[in-house]
């Protein structure tokens, strides 16, 4: 379904009954990177999946920053009528998961955080990355998306996911071919690690639930998940074995284990 607000149309997909999940991709990826998660693990739940800006089937429009973002998303939970939502997010995902959690706290009840950042804590950090970003950006523009999937998926951060069989390989491969340059490039100027807030001296403020979630191989997101689990008052963080970056599509049934137990916890902690 399709959902328009503030110049985006957005598209969302709603599956199964209950306490309503939302769940946010990664860059690159779509709504459906949810799919095995949803149909086999989240079957007692209402979710939420959503194409984020410049992704899948939500066309590239106005130039959208997070914050823009987090408030078209709660647009969206107002026009179906949901008040309090668990939130689950991947990688960028898990960054406007986050964002979203502390832009309207009332809203959340609880995070997963798959592979997630607060953002870059100064800005000559930032600085660096938003000039990463955008020659990032001009690369996709300038060689197609062809090609820069074949760089993106020879970056260290996927190393582990050439372990994976060749049918996951070949889906992952799918959906980043289906993205348009022009969408990516506008997500990694704005909604990039760069251009975002730095939500660090945020965290101890928030009290919400929080599982962090970091794969083995992904040494770097476990050294900022240690850190985030830290400074949040009401976060774990476990380290799934046998997994990298994309706990969620390389290690599906650990992830739907731990993802399960908790918004179960978190339910019966609430009443």
């Amino acid at each position: 379904m399709y959902f328009k607000i503030n110049g985006t149309v957005y598209w969302y997909e709603l599956n199964g009954e209950g306490e309503p999940v939302v769940l946010l991709h990664g860059f690159t990826g779509t709504s459906g990177t949810w799919t095995t998660i949803v149909t086999e693990w989240l079957g007692g739940f209402q979710t939420l999946t959503i194409d984020l800006p410049g992704h899948g089937r939500t066309k590239p429009g106005p130039a959208k920053t997070m914050r823009d973002v987090c408030r078209d998303l709660a647009g969206l939970l107002d026009k179906l009528q949901w008040e309090k939502v668990h939130f689950i997010g991947y990688s960028m995902g898990g960054r406007t998961a986050l964002s979203f959690a502390l832009v309207f706290p009332e809203r959340v009840k609880s995070l997963t955080l798959e592979s997630a950042s607060p953002g870059l804590a100064n800005e000559e950090e930032r600085y660096k990355r938003r000039q990463q970003d955008e020659k990032l950006a001009q690369r996709i523009e300038s060689d197609g998306i062809e090609a820069f999937v074949d760089f993106w998926e020879d970056i260290p951060l996927f190393e582990s996911q050439k372990q994976l069989p060749a049918a996951v390989r070949k889906k992952i491969r799918t959906e980043r071919l289906s993205q348009s340059p022009e969408g990516l490039a506008q997500s990694l100027r704005f909604m990039g690690t760069g251009s975002q807030p730095s939500w660090k001296e945020d965290l101890p403020g928030l009290d919400v639930p929080v599982m962090l979630l970091s794969g083995e191989h992904d040494t770097k997101f476990i050294g900022i998940n240690e850190t985030m689990e830290n400074l949040m008052p009401a976060a774990e963080h476990t380290t799934v074995k046998g997994a990298g970056h994309a706990i969620h599509v390389e290690q599906p049934a650990t992830f739907g284990k731990i993802v399960t137990g908790f918004l179960k916890s978190v339910g019966k902690d609430a009443t």
